[in-house]
């Protein structure tokens, strides 16, 4: 049975609002849609866990520096909705703009020193877009817990300092990279792939791995990064905006591995940002 889709806040508020006088649980999964069984494993992750499951849907304007890619990003409500169908979620919340940012709406959230770094150096502004609707979905949901996949990990890291920072009352759970059969992390973003890119696209987690696997042996980045991006380059990524070694709780950036480190990369194909990360 496809779950209720719920658009207004006072509705979300009404549903909640018995669950919670049950003595029922409440997990959350805030996704923007295009939903693939990375979400997927989210919501099943919530469900094992939680009484309820509320999955939002809500393309966050405030999270794209580049009007052209917001107007792109895939829209995909009704497969969305068939798709969640299998992890028995129990509401879907697609809230319209007005539900998030209604009028005279002036409160930006910005997280100082997880958002300098990796995505946030490059896309201006998108880490305030995340860090303003998060904590208004997780108020809006009355959630216990928060699912959020590790493939974003620096979001991850900005969501848990921002709930902590702000005393908001729930669980902020990560749950691992999903990927494809040839080993590319499952993204909406992929939908944006040609038949062609799709083909190469996987080489980025390939070198990633085999990078590790040299940082394993105590390797330095100083002297097997520059190969690790030749070989990204070679296989057709037009730009590489990043692949570094960070730390796993402050993203500090690392030279050679450590505990708890992971390796971050951003590269560019035909068009399409394709993001990645591993621990080390």
């Amino acid at each position: 049975m496809i779950a209720p889709i719920e658009r207004t806040l006072a509705g979300l508020r009404a549903q909640t609002a018995i669950w919670r006088k049950a003595g029922e649980t409440i997990g959350v999964v805030p996704t923007m849609g295009a939903l693939h069984q990375g979400h997927l494993s989210l919501a099943r992750a919530a469900r094992k866990t939680c009484d309820r499951v509320i999955v939002t849907i809500f393309v966050n304007p405030k999270q794209f520096n580049n009007p052209d890619d917001l107007e792109n990003y895939p829209r995909t409500e009704h497969d969305d909705a068939r798709k969640l169908e299998s992890t028995g979620v129990d509401l879907i919340y697609v809230p319209d703009a007005d539900q998030i940012y209604p009028d005279g709406f002036a409160t930006t959230v910005t997280v100082s020193g997880l958002t300098d770094m990796l995505c946030g150096a490059t896309r201006p502004g998108h880490f305030d877009g995340v860090a303003t609707v998060v904590p208004k979905l997780f108020l809006q949901s009355s959630a216990d817990k928060a699912f959020f996949g590790e493939k974003d990990y620096q979001q991850l890291q900005i969501v848990r300092r921002l709930a902590k920072d702000l005393d908001i009352p729930i669980e902020v759970v990560g749950c691992p990279t999903i990927r494809e059969e040839d080993g590319l992390a499952m993204s909406s973003r992929n939908l944006l792939l040609s038949d062609r890119s799709r083909v190469f696209a996987p080489i980025l987690a390939e070198v990633m791995e085999d990078l590790r696997d040299q940082l394993l042996t105590g390797a330095a980045m100083t002297e097997v990064g520059a190969e690790a991006r030749a070989r990204i380059f070679a296989a057709g990524f037009n730009d590489i905006d990043y692949l570094e070694l960070r730390d796993g709780t402050d993203l500090g950036l690392l030279n050679k591995t450590e505990p708890g480190a992971r390796l971050f990369a951003a590269a560019w194909l035909a068009g399409v940002r394709l993001i990645d990360n591993i621990a080390v």
